[in-house]
């Protein structure tokens, strides 16, 4: 099911249940998607581009995160991870480490990599192969990893 036909019946049971940190991210959501429809592209939203945009909320969910933490605002850290557990629920299943690194280590045997030279090039086909199944600093640390 697309994301967009996901978000309605979701908030209409955030709203029913009174869970605020649900409602607050469906909403932000369901703003990121109509902004994203009315960017002046006129491209239709594919299922990749859902997938990028709810990964991209969740970096920036992280990210303040980090931030509230190392600033002592648990308070305002709380509420991040609150949407983040939210935002969670709209992605596919994240791939362990495990899996991860036999992707990779078959791209490299693919491209017949060595070294750290050619890290650019694992990056960029691991990247799209695992789109919306892990973070990119996962697969940055693997790759590292892999190739020294």
């Amino acid at each position: 099911m697309r994301l967009q036909e996901r978000i309605m019946p979701d908030l209409k049971t955030a709203m029913k249940a009174k869970d605020k940190p649900a409602l607050r991210t469906i909403r932000a959501v369901k703003a990121a998607i109509l902004l994203q429809q009315t960017d002046g592209t006129n491209t239709e939203m594919t299922e990749e581009m859902e997938i990028k945009l709810i990964q991209k909320m969740v970096k920036q969910r992280q990210d303040s995160m980090d931030i509230f933490v190392k600033q002592g605002r648990e308070d305002l850290a709380e509420t991040e991870k609150e949407e983040l557990e939210v935002l969670k629920r709209y992605l596919p299943e994240q791939l362990s480490e495990d899996q991860i690194k036999e992707i990779v280590s078959k791209i490299i045997a693919d491209t017949g990599a060595e070294g750290m030279k050619d890290m650019g090039k694992v990056m960029g086909l691991a990247s799209k192969e695992l789109a919306g199944k892990a973070d990119g600093k996962t697969i940055s640390g693997v790759v590292k990893a892999s190739l020294t």
